[in-house]
C-alpha cells in the first residue's frame, strides 16, 4: 500500500512538472512564432487563443496542487505517520499561491487588457476606443505579462524542487525511533 501511495504522489508531481514544462516551452511560444502568424490571424485572436489554453493550464495547476496537498497531508502525514516536512509544505503552498494569483488575478486582467489594447468588446466585436487608452492598455499588458512569465519560471523551478522532494522523500517515521528499528543479536 505504501508503494501505491508513493507512486500516486510521484505520478501527480510528474504530470504537474511535465505540463508546466510543456506549456512554458512548447505551447505558449507556439501562438506567437512565425508559424502561427502564417495563419493570417489578427494578433488579438492569437492572444485570445493563448488565453483559452492558459485558463486550462491553470485548472490543471489547481487540480495537481490539490492532489499534492492531499497526498502530503493525508497520505504521508496521517496514513504513513511521517512528520510533516515543513519545507515541502511551504513549497507546495507557495506553488498553489502562485497558481491562484496567476489564474485568478493576472490571467483575467491580461484578458481584459488584451481586449482594450485591440479595441474589442468582450463579445469579440470591434469597438471604438481612444488611442491613448489602447496604448496605456498595451503598456500595462506588457508589464503584467512579464510579471506573469517571471512567476511562471519561478513556479517551474519550484516544481522541479517539489518533484525532487517527492521522488526522494526522507524515511522518517512518526512514532518509531531509529534505535527501535535496529535488530540486535
Amino acid at each position: 500500500m505504501i508503494l501505491v501511495i508513493r507512486f500516486m504522489g510521484i505520478v501527480n508531481a510528474a504530470i504537474w512538472l511535465g505540463a508546466a514544462v510543456f506549456f512554458t516551452f512548447a505551447v505558449a511560444p507556439a501562438f506567437f512564432v512565425g508559424e502561427a502568424k502564417i495563419l493570417g490571424l489578427h494578433p488579438f485572436y492569437l492572444g485570445a487563443m493563448a488565453q483559452l489554453v492558459l485558463a486550462r493550464f491553470f485548472y490543471l495547476q489547481y487540480i495537481c496542487g490539490a492532489i499534492a496537498l492531499a497526498h502530503l497531508l493525508l497520505a504521508e502525514w496521517v496514513y504513513l505517520g511521517r512528520p510533516l516536512p515543513r519545507f515541502t509544505l511551504g513549497l507546495l503552498l507557495g506553488l498553489l499561491l502562485v497558481g491562484f494569483v496567476g489564474g485568478m488575478w493576472i490571467q483575467p486582467r491580461l484578458k481584459q487588457l488584451n481586449l482594450v489594447r485591440y479595441s474589442m468588446s468582450p463579445a469579440y466585436k470591434p469597438i471604438a476606443l481612444p488611442p491613448e487608452e489602447r496604448v496605456a492598455a498595451g503598456n500595462s499588458f506588457r508589464s503584467l505579462h512579464q510579471i506573469s512569465m517571471i512567476m511562471n519560471l519561478v513556479a517551474l523551478g519550484g516544481l522541479v524542487v517539489y518533484f525532487w522532494r517527492t521522488v526522494h522523500p526522507p524515511d522518517n517515521l512518526r512514532f518509531v525511533s531509529a534505535a527501535a528499528t535496529k535488530f540486535r543479536s
